[in-house]
């Protein structure tokens, strides 16, 4: 039997890479997927490809650092399918890679906005109706740089550290009420993502890799598939690596 029969999974940042990979990934193992991102375009082509397969997937548009978007999202995913079990906080962007003193204010609120205040306003959205259930799985996509930090990418880091403390302070409170919330961080994965930096930085990160190679999104997904399953069923509040060796914590 498929690992997520018949859940109701909300992906974020599904267009492409990552994301998209991780809606294909549950709606193989059974789940019902809503796949948002704020490029509506892009959504509904892929979209269109997972389900002329037979896949129960659909497309909608968010804004993740909007509370009105968040709610609407979920609303939406909620009247189509039935309460959501699984939330898989996957959007972010890389930003612009600069050192620290040529960084404007813009560049720290758009990050922080996409990348550590969609958590939070989606993760708000679902928990009440997780929690009178007494069920759900968050799963938030963290980073390397969260842990280790990368030059450069000030921003970033930082945003990715507050993913993965944000996820250990929500799994303690919830612990007692049969929700998971667990984080992945990805090293270098090969997405339309990597386009946002220099050669200069992949460079940087591949070369920290013990094995020696990016990481593909479907390996990604692999371990949110997991997550997502009561096969994870002794695990709550970590941040699991996907980092080829990188990381030794």
């Amino acid at each position: 039997m498929p690992l997520l029969e018949k859940k109701v999974a909300l992906v974020t940042g599904a267009a492409r890479g990552i994301g998209l990979a991780i809606v294909e990934r549950l709606a193989r193992e059974g789940a019902h997927v809503a796949a948002v991102d704020l490029d509506y375009d892009a959504q509904v082509r892929e979209v269109a490809a997972l389900t002329a397969q037979g896949l129960t997937v659909t497309a909608g548009q968010c804004d993740v650092g909007s509370r009105v978007s968040v709610e609407a999202a979920v609303a939406t995913t909620e009247s189509t399918y039935g309460p959501i079990d699984i939330l898989v906080n996957n959007a972010g962007i890389a930003g612009r890679a600069a050192p620290l003193e040529d960084l404007t204010d813009a560049d720290w609120d758009n990050l922080m906005r996409i990348d550590l205040t969609s958590v939070f306003l989606c993760s708000q959205a679902v928990i009440r109706g997780m929690k009178a259930r007494k069920s759900g799985r968050i799963i938030n996509i963290a980073s390397i740089a969260g842990k280790e930090g990368n030059p450069n990418m000030i921003p970033y880091s930082s945003a990715k550290a507050g993913v993965i403390g944000f996820t250990k302070a929500l799994a303690k409170e919830v612990a007692q009420l049969g929700i998971y919330v667990n984080a992945i961080a990805p090293a270098v994965i090969e997405t339309p993502i990597l386009q946002q930096l220099t050669p200069a930085q992949v460079q940087y990160m591949v070369q920290r890799i013990p094995l020696g190679r990016v990481g593909q999104p479907h390996e990604v997904a692999a371990l949110v598939a997991w997550m997502a399953s009561d096969e994870c069923s002794f695990t709550t509040g970590q941040c699991l690596d996907i980092s080829g060796g990188r990381a030794t914590y």
